[in-house]
């Protein structure tokens, strides 16, 4: 196997850097710190460090993320999103009633550590009024209609409830009367309810971060509701009498646009944002690019399968001239390989349907005139024989691309270039997981 021109293992960082630990030229040079990639972000984030605990890092820091599906802290993982911005204000101060509205609740603050490692997840214990039982707030601004709706929220059982609900409403959503009820034992599991997607997550020390998706249908102010309920099946807001004991820890509420929960964007006052994340590399790198043929690889942790989104980028610094390997815009478990030059399209070939969904990935693209290739796990998934020049490549981007909002929006744990391109015994060794 031949020894990569640019390697990038998230290891080693600094505020707006990411080392590389080999960046060489064609001819064997070694870049030093002109290997090293830039990181922009110009608001802080969070991230899962190496504690399995949920951190807030400084603009400009690269997010390496230790997040694992099994709770525990893994390898780090390289965090690459786009701009999110949490409208629901107050995202950890359940307890103060002036922030939360309570119905039929006894809610206590402070009750348990909370999934960034402080004394702040908050206590919902149903009452034994036959009622309704929610905790209720409105997010801090309005979204437009036809804009789809992700609401998340950290639960955690108490006692022997094992169960919780998560409502958006306020006005009129699709599904109608959204809601999601969420398991909070084992690995979790979304029992009932009406969304578009949902989904749990594990995130260790009996914490879920739970959440689903909806499309407003009007313009409106969303708002959300938590409920300790009893069973897995319990209807939306339903009416039931709690026992005063048994409910679930809450934590980390967070309303945001999209089809998918990014991470954890804490609020107080009003709605927070966090900036996108730009890892980029530009100018003596064009040597690391195998300018008439070469190899891309990366290893990714998909958790939220989307679609349009760039995974590894080489250009010349424009969408003109580019090689891009990306998630299908049409679908969202296809892969897309494409070369442009001078603003036209050489190859435009598509993975077939579903050859990646959430989990661990190792993919491969080749480029040569005439003779391209993508490989996923393994496998061959793709091949093309266009002919035309290859594009002049002196920039390369790791999860986004530059001047568009097609971020990756997922974990990348490896990448590196190559300035020929492998056999296909290589890649289908250097691509087995």
């Amino acid at each position: 196997m031949p020894t990569p021109s640019l390697i990038l293992v998230p290891a080693r960082f600094k505020t707006g850097k990411l080392y590389t630990p080999l960046a060489t030229t064609s001819g064997g040079v070694v870049l030093g710190a002109s290997g090293d990639f830039n990181v922009t972000r110009a608001t802080t984030a969070t991230r899962v460090n190496a504690s399995g605990l949920i951190e807030v890092v400084a603009s400009g820091i690269p997010r390496l993320d230790y997040y694992t599906s099994g709770g525990t802290a893994g390898c780090p993982a390289l965090l690459v999103e786009p701009s999110g911005t949490n409208i629901m204000a107050q995202s950890e101060t359940l307890s103060v009633s002036g922030n939360w509205t309570r119905i039929n609740l006894l809610v206590s603050g402070g009750a348990i550590a909370s999934p960034d490692g402080l004394a702040s997840g908050t206590l919902i214990v149903a009452t034994s009024a036959s009622a309704e039982h929610n905790l209720s707030r409105n997010a801090a601004t309005t979204v437009a209609s036809g804009a789809v709706v992700t609401t998340s929220c950290f639960f955690k059982a108490h006692g022997t409830n094992n169960f919780a609900q998560l409502i958006v409403g306020g006005f009129a959503f699709s599904p109608l009367n959204s809601f999601a009820n969420f398991n909070l034992t084992g690995s979790g599991s979304v029992t009932a309810g009406n969304y578009s997607s949902a989904f749990i997550q594990n995130y260790g020390n009996g914490w879920y971060r739970c959440g689903f998706t909806a499309t407003a249908a009007a313009n409106g102010t969303p708002g959300c509701q938590i409920c300790p309920i009893l069973a897995s099946g319990t209807a939306r807001n339903a009416s039931f009498a709690g026992d005063g004991v048994n409910g679930v820890y809450a934590w980390g509420v967070q309303v945001e646009t999209g089809s998918v929960a990014t991470s954890y964007i804490p609020t107080t006052t009003t709605s927070a944002t966090r900036n996108a994340d730009v890892v980029a590399l530009s100018g003596a790198v064009s040597g690391c690019i195998g300018q008439t043929e070469g190899t891309i690889y990366a290893e990714v942790d998909l958790r939220n399968t989307s679609s349009g989104k760039r995974l590894f980028l080489l250009s010349d610094g424009t969408a003109q001239n580019e090689i891009r390997v990306t998630s299908s815009a049409t679908n969202a478990g296809d892969l897309q390989f494409a070369v442009r030059l001078a603003g036209t399209l050489i190859v435009n070939s598509f993975s077939p349907t579903n050859v990646y969904s959430n989990g661990i990935f190792k993919i491969a693209a080749v480029y040569k005139s005439t003779d391209y290739a993508l490989y996923v796990n393994g496998l061959q998934v793709l091949t093309s024989n266009a002919a035309g020049n290859i594009p002049a490549c002196n920039r390369v981007d790791i999860g986004s691309q530059l001047g568009t909002s097609n971020f990756f929006n997922d974990r990348i744990r490896a990448a590196a270039l190559y300035t020929t391109r492998l056999t296909n015994a290589e890649l289908a060794a250097l691509t087995t997981l």
